[in-house]
């Protein structure tokens, strides 16, 4: 299963607040907890969540291989419900890091579940990389 990128960003958050509580690290130059505050962390892990239940019905229990529209439809809810998260916080939920680390995970968990994401973009005249481009705003 692949590690969503919130895993890595609370580990920040835990391991900045363990820097201050033992005066290694001054209050003054924290970042982490301001970066990623808790309901941002809970809703995009909501909408990862749902990502990951779709990305699964995608390919359990089929009896054909799911289509790319079928594919295309998963991404498309996914980067939208993303996008709302990032507007409750100003447009500024995902910065660059971030937006990488996302677009890597929807990649991998596709991945993980079976589906040739190079050989999907592919087909549509893609790379990998530009996969969510079309719907995303962060």
């Amino acid at each position: 299963m692949v590690q969503r990128p919130t895993a890595g960003w609370r580990e920040q958050v835990d391991d900045e607040a363990a820097q201050i509580a033992a005066g290694a690290l001054d209050l003054d130059d924290a970042f982490a907890a301001g970066l990623f505050p808790p309901e941002m962390l809970a809703q995009t892990d909501e909408v990862l969540t749902r990502f990951e239940q779709d990305v699964a019905e995608l390919v359990s229990h089929r009896w054909e291989p799911a289509t790319d529209t079928d594919i295309f439809a998963v991404i498309e809810r996914t980067v939208k419900a993303l996008n709302v998260v990032n507007a409750r916080f100003g447009g500024a939920a995902y910065e660059t890091g971030e937006r990488e680390q996302l677009c890597q995970y929807l990649e991998a968990t596709l991945e993980d579940a079976g589906l040739d994401v190079d050989a999907f973009a592919g087909r549509h005249r893609m790379t990998r990389h530009d996969i969510t481009d079309q719907w995303r705003t962060w």
